[in-house]
This record gives structure tokens, C-alpha cells and sequence, in this order.
């Protein structure tokens, strides 16, 4: 048992979407959660910057006593996960990525990809396609141009004036079955982009994330021993103007 506090980290406010879905399952878990908005967004990042950005936040939560860490990015878990788990061999870290298994899962025929330009073109997202995808089955892997970066302004017109140039181009919207959220900004415009798909569910990861979490606390004998609701903190860096 250890009431150390879970890290979470991602690029800005996305990661407060995988941060409800942990706290759901383990709400007497306490919680340290930072969200470099200085940096955001990650997927347009290069590869050496990526790993600079990743491992200043995995300090971060350790300097805050973190027990484990939840990589709260889609295009930070595809492109660095190995990396922190190699740089740091005695922290257990949880990815996050596009729900894509779970999608194929359902057997519907016409699934839509949404994530950043980092989390589309990187071999993982391109393995997980290739590994669950279905004879019956198409997946559009669309890459969304300033989309992170348009919910973390929370500007509603930003936001769907970037969704109206990223989506002129998906044929039939009306037959898309699933839309897969790839960003764990996306759900933050959930409503906003299911308008757009009148007929599709929408997916993302953040209840596998909060089940592997579970899992791994079990394992370790690391969950909390709290019977009460457990604390977050909150931190975020700025952009520099």
C-alpha cells in the first residue's frame, strides 16, 4: 500500500480528460497532475524535442513524489514511451493510445482516426492499425492540423473553424460509424465534433488507461490506502509571449 500520489503529464488541459477517467475508477487515489501548455502542442514536435519536453515533465512528477506515471498524450506514449521506461527503469509508466483495437473490436465497417500530425504518422498508431483492423473494415487515419492546440485557447469558434478545415475533406460523413479520438484534447470538443458525424460513437482511451493503471498499482502492491477521496494538485506552464 502507498498513498503517493499518481503523475499524470500531457500537453495542456488533454490530459485532464484521462485524469477523470483514472479518478473514476480510483477516487482514493491522490494526484499530481501537469500540463505543459508552454509546449503544447506535442505532435508537431520533432523526436529530440519530444524527448526533452517528456523527460523534464517525468522529473517534474518524481521531484512530486509520483509513484507511477500516466503519459497522458497519444503522440508522447507512440513516439517516447520506450524511452522513459528505459531512462527510467524504476518508475512504472502508463500509455495512452488511439483506441484503435477497441474500435475494430466493434466490428463496424467505417472507422475515423483523429489525432495530431505526431500521433498519426508515427509506427505504433500504423502497428496498431495493421494489427486490428478487419477485412470488412476501413480506417481513415486523418491527422488534425491545430486542433490540440485550438481546444487548449477553449475558443469555440476557434475550435470549430479548425474542424471545418480538417474535415472538408472526409467523404460521407454520415456513414462513419466510429470516430476515434486520438488526442486526449479531442474529447474537450466531443460535442462539437460529433456534429459532424451525425451517425458515429465516439471513442477514445482513457478507460483502458485507467484500468491498466489499476492493474499495475494492484500488482505492486502500490494503490493508495485511503478510504476517503484522495487530493490533485494542479500545475501548468505558460507560454512565454
Amino acid at each position: 500500500m502507498n498513498s503517493s500520489p499518481i503523475g499524470v503529464f500531457d500537453s495542456g488541459i488533454g490530459g485532464t480528460t484521462i485524469l477523470k477517467s483514472v479518478r473514476k475508477l480510483l477516487p482514493n487515489e491522490n494526484y499530481v497532475f501537469f500540463g505543459d501548455s508552454a509546449n503544447c502542442p506535442f505532435g508537431t514536435k520533432n523526436i529530440d524535442e519530444l524527448k526533452s519536453i517528456v523527460r523534464n515533465a517525468t522529473d517534474f512528477l518524481i521531484k512530486k513524489g509520483a509513484k507511477i506515471i500516466i503519459v497522458a498524450c497519444n503522440t508522447a506514449t507512440t513516439q517516447t514511451i520506450e524511452y522513459l521506461r528505459e531512462l527510467y527503469p524504476n518508475i512504472p509508466f502508463v500509455g495512452t493510445e488511439p483506441a484503435v483495437k477497441l474500435a475494430c473490436g466493434t466490428g463496424k465497417k467505417m472507422l475515423l482516426l483523429l489525432s495530431t500530425e505526431g500521433t498519426a504518422h508515427s509506427p505504433r498508431t500504423q502497428e496498431l492499425i495493421e494489427q486490428n483492423i478487419r477485412p470488412n473494415q476501413q480506417i481513415v487515419n486523418l491527422p488534425c492540423i491545430g486542433l490540440a492546440e485550438a481546444i487548449e485557447t477553449t475558443d469555440a469558434d476557434r475550435i470549430h473553424e479548425c474542424l471545418v478545415k480538417n474535415f472538408k475533406n472526409v467523404e460521407k460523413p454520415e456513414e462513419v460509424d466510429i470516430v476515434i479520438l486520438g488526442c486526449t484534447h479531442y474529447p474537450l470538443a466531443s460535442e462539437q465534433i460529433k456534429s459532424f458525424f451525425p451517425n458515429a460513437s465516439l471513442l477514445d482511451g482513457g478507460d483502458g488507461v485507467a484500468r491498466q493503471t489499476q492493474k499495475i498499482l494492484s500488482e505492486r502492491k502500490l494503490l493508495s490506502p485511503n478510504t476517503e477521496s484522495g487530493t490533485v494538485e494542479y500545475f501548468f506552464s505558460k507560454k512565454v509571449k
